[in-house]
Order: C-alpha cells, then structure tokens, then sequence
C-alpha cells in the first residue's frame, strides 16, 4: 500500500502533467472540456454495452462486439431500425 508520501509526490505529478497539458487555456474551460470527454465515453461505453448484450442474448450471438463493428455496417443496422 503506498505511503501518504508517495500519494502526495503522485498527486503532485498528476497535477504538474495536467497543467503542461492545459497549456494557456484557462482552467475552467479545460475542466468543462475534460468532463464532456469523459461524459461521452461513459455514455458511448454503456450504449456499447447494451447492444453487446442485446445481441449475446436475445439474438444469441456471443462473439459479437459493436465497439469491432465497421463504420458502413454499423449504419446499415441503424437504418433497418
């Protein structure tokens, strides 16, 4: 289990990484951004999940995985739908 110290000295190059990345941009607006980004890839992730289990069990298909499917097929299903 790591120490208070190595949590400290952790945190601080967490935070020194996030402030090289931001750059000039004012941190608020990066923190709106960085929560959209990950607000979209929780909900493209359960969206993902969904599907997969939709197919693996009522359609019985257990190798499927929409996150492998190709672009043009993917919106060939959702035209049919």
């Amino acid at each position: 289990m790591a120490s208070n110290h190595q949590r400290e000295e952790l945190h601080k190059a967490i935070w020194s990484i996030a402030d090289d990345l931001r750059g000039s941009v004012d941190g608020w607006d990066f923190k709106q951004y960085v929560l959209g980004v990950m607000f979209y890839r929780y909900i493209s992730e359960n969206i993902a999940n969904y599907i997969n289990e939709g197919e693996r069990a009522a359609a019985g298909d257990t190798t499927f995985d929409y996150a492998n499917l190709k672009d043009s097929q993917a919106e060939l299903e959702r035209a049919l739908v």
